[in-house]
C-alpha cells in the first residue's frame, strides 16, 4: 500500500484499529486517503466499495469535505429516485463518483475533535439518508 504522505497519528490508529485496507495517495488533483472495500449498507448495486477523501493542506485543523465511490453507487432497492448532487473525477487512473455532502452549520467540523472516524460517520450517515 503506497503511503505518499503521512496521516496524523490518531487517523492511522483508527485505520489500522478497524482492519481498513487503505493507502495515502499524491495525485495531480491533491492529496487522498483510498479505502480499500469499504462495505455500503444494503440497498445500493454494490455491497463493497473503494472510498477517497481528499485532504486538504492544513488538514486536521481544515475539514474533510465530501467523499467519492469507484465504482459508483446507485440505489438498488426498488426506488427509482435518482441520487443528486453527483459529480465525476478522474484520480490515480479511474473516474471516481463525486457525492457532493457537506457539513452544515448545525454541524460543522470542530479542528480538533473531528478527523477521518467522524468523518466516515457521515459517510455513513449520508449513505443511509440518500436511501
Amino acid at each position: 500500500m503506497r503511503r505518499d504522505f503521512a496521516l496524523p497519528e490518531q487517523d492511522v490508529d483508527f485505520l489500522d484499529a478497524n482492519e481498513l485496507k487503505w493507502e495515502t495517495v499524491k495525485d495531480r488533483t491533491g492529496l487522498w486517503l483510498i479505502i480499500y472495500e469499504y462495505i455500503i449498507p444494503s440497498g445500493y448495486n454494490h455491497d463493497i466499495v473503494d472510498i477517497a477523501l481528499k485532504i486538504e493542506g492544513g488538514y486536521p485543523v481544515t475539514q474533510i469535505d465530501m467523499v467519492y465511490f469507484n465504482p459508483d453507487l446507485q440505489k438498488a432497492n426498488g426506488n427509482n429516485t435518482p441520487i443528486k448532487a453527483l459529480a465525476r473525477l478522474n484520480m490515480d487512473g479511474k473516474n471516481w463518483q463525486r457525492w457532493s455532502r457537506h457539513r452544515t452549520g448545525e454541524n460543522p467540523w470542530r479542528p480538533g475533535l473531528d478527523d477521518i472516524s467522524t468523518h466516515l460517520q457521515m459517510v455513513k450517515y449520508w449513505l443511509e439518508r440518500e436511501l
